[in-house]
């Protein structure tokens, strides 16, 4: 995941690809906080470029129309391509979309699904192994095409380099996570109350208590950098960055997290992920290994003692036993 500093003087490339029939609240609120953004920092800091794969706008399901700025075939570089879909994404099939979208994948592109997105990204195969969301409405048909997939009911997941998002208005929550990874906190919030959206969700919301109550403070600082990690597991920030994107030092960071939530920031992010961990050998099929990768760690012996060492038995515990 880009973590770089604010002084970037480069914008970064977002592709959008809303495909006919897309939900335009999802739409809006995925394009409309990286204008804002634009427009606060008085400067680009996103060039959003629209692809087709025809010259022709895309009509919503409202029959607002996205414009078209390139094809898919004349697509230059790219940081992020996000897919916005609605009505039935499962019956969608356009193998020069799915080709594309593989290509990006291989390129190093960031890869992002925003309501029924997510589906497009799953049957042109590049959601195999990655912790995943998507809207509630089409959850129960892409669970019964793949039962392999890692779908959690969540407003958004940030895996690696793949980006999957509920739509509606959770888009809104997903782009300040990552304005904030870019851009620090302070501006990310900036851009928030730009829409009035001053109650900005945590990924794995709503299925969870808010995030003071599950974090035991209302401090904003500590609740800053939770929000980053929580966006963050299969890639862990390091301490400066964490600190960077809360607007404090590493020290200070570090003396708010054991006074206000009793442990150190990265002891807190450790059990995170441990537990994020523990979850996915209850509820998949990815080996130990698999598990390890897509929870930060670099190798599944560390994860192993790291495992043990907070839950007092191994991962291969939470496993089925075979034969008996």
């Amino acid at each position: 995941m880009d973590t770089q500093a604010a002084l970037d003087t480069q914008p970064r490339r977002v592709g959008i690809l809303a495909l006919p029939g897309f939900a335009l609240m999802s739409y809006a609120a995925t394009v409309e906080p990286l204008r804002a953004a634009n427009l606060l920092s008085r400067r680009k800091l996103y060039e959003v470029t629209h692809f087709g794969t025809a010259a022709r706008a895309a009509q919503s399901s409202g029959h607002a129309v996205a414009p078209v700025d390139a094809l898919i075939t004349e697509a230059g570089p790219l940081d992020y391509l996000f897919v916005v879909a609605g009505g039935e994404p499962a019956s969608y099939r356009d193998d020069r979309v799915f080709g594309w979208l593989r290509r990006l994948a291989r390129t190093g592109v960031t890869l992002g699904g925003v309501s029924g997105g997510p589906v497009i990204l799953a049957q042109a195969g590049l959601m195999a192994g990655r912790r995943m969301t998507v809207h509630w409405e089409h959850a129960a048909a892409l669970a019964e095409a793949d039962p392999d997939l890692l779908t959690e009911r969540t407003l958004y997941v940030i895996d690696r380099d793949r980006l999957t998002c509920a739509g509606g208005t959770a888009p809104l929550d997903l782009m300040h996570a990552l304005i904030a990874m870019h851009h620090g906190g302070d501006f990310a919030r900036l851009v928030s109350d730009w829409f009035m959206h001053t109650e900005v969700r945590p990924a794995f919301g709503p299925q969870r208590s808010g995030l003071a109550e599950r974090v035991g403070t209302a401090n904003k600082t500590a609740l800053d950098a939770v929000s980053v990690m929580e966006a963050n597991i299969a890639e862990p920030l390091a301490l400066a960055a964490l600190a960077r994107i809360a607007g404090v030092t590493p020290r200070q960071l570090n003396r708010l997290f054991t006074t206000h939530v009793g442990q150190t920031t990265m002891g807190y992010y450790a059990l995170m992920r441990l537990e994020t961990a523990r979850r996915l050998l209850r509820n998949s099929s990815l080996t130990v290994t698999e598990v390890a990768m897509a929870t930060g760690f670099a190798t599944a012996g560390h994860f192993s003692t790291r495992f043990r060492a907070a839950f007092g038995h191994p991962p291969s515990a939470l496993r089925p036993r075979q034969g008996g």
